[in-house]
């Protein structure tokens, strides 16, 4: 991967801050899942998160980070940028050993979660449960969906973002915008008929700035991240290339 950002290199009066009237999270939108990889845990975590807050700056792009769960608090208190949990539970505080409700996340300080990602899936009525629990407490909920079919039925509980996330493509060597274009623009057009206000982002394979920049060209509005940034050898360089995709 090429280090070179080329939205990095233009001037600071060049750039358009990003859209946050209906997306509170900005739009267009680069989220990173750090996932529970070896490589992005402790105070790895904490160096990823500092390097994405300074690329995105730098891009004029925003960006969210997803640490571990045990990450979140640490990573809040030291980076500006969106930190997202990276599951949520329905339910309230109290004898609910190992769960993490929505007051949880509050009390970090996180900015959202995501929410049904295919790792971690929910069954639909705790989908709306969590994506309405978050947006009662002012956070923003970023639901995970294999298809177009689910992105309909998701994008009809008004989260603020879907991120279409066909399965077998995630962590693969082929992006989704790429090997599966009709999935992104099939997934944003469901969206945006039932749900013309929720911002579609684009997963799954995305690895490099051409595989951003096609998802934009789809239809997307950002991409969620993961093993291409989290397995890298130099995560900064790795930020970088899918930032200059923007």
């Amino acid at each position: 991967m090429t280090a070179t950002s080329t939205r990095s290199a233009r001037g600071r009066s060049d750039r358009r801050p990003p859209r946050t009237e209906t997306a509170p999270l900005g739009a267009p939108l680069f989220v990173l899942n750090l996932k529970t990889y070896p490589s992005a845990l402790g105070p790895r975590a904490l160096a990823i998160a500092t390097e994405l807050a300074y690329a995105g700056h730098e891009a004029g792009v925003a960006v969210a980070i997803a640490p571990s769960t045990p990450e979140l608090a640490r990573v809040v208190a030291a980076v500006p940028i969106p930190v997202l949990a990276q599951h949520v539970d329905p339910g309230t505080p109290g004898p609910s050993t190992g769960h993490v409700p929505v007051p949880a996340l509050v009390a970090a300080g996180v900015r959202g979660s995501l929410v049904n990602h295919s790792e971690h899936p929910l069954p639909f009525p705790k989908i709306a449960a969590v994506v309405g629990g978050l947006g009662d407490a002012g956070l923003a909920a970023v639901v995970c969906a294999r298809d177009p079919a689910a992105t309909r039925r998701l994008a009809a509980l008004r989260p603020p973002y879907v991120a279409i996330e066909p399965p077998a493509l995630i962590g693969g060597p082929r992006a989704v915008s790429t090997a599966k274009p009709e999935i992104v623009v099939e997934g944003v057009r469901a969206a945006h008929e039932v749900a013309p206000g929720t911002h579609v982002l684009c997963g799954a394979g995305i690895r490099a700035r051409e595989d951003v920049r096609k998802a934009l060209e789809l239809g997307s509005e950002g991409v969620l991240v993961a093993s291409a940034v989290a397995l890298a050898p130099q995560p900064r360089q790795a930020i970088e290339e899918l930032l200059s995709g923007f």
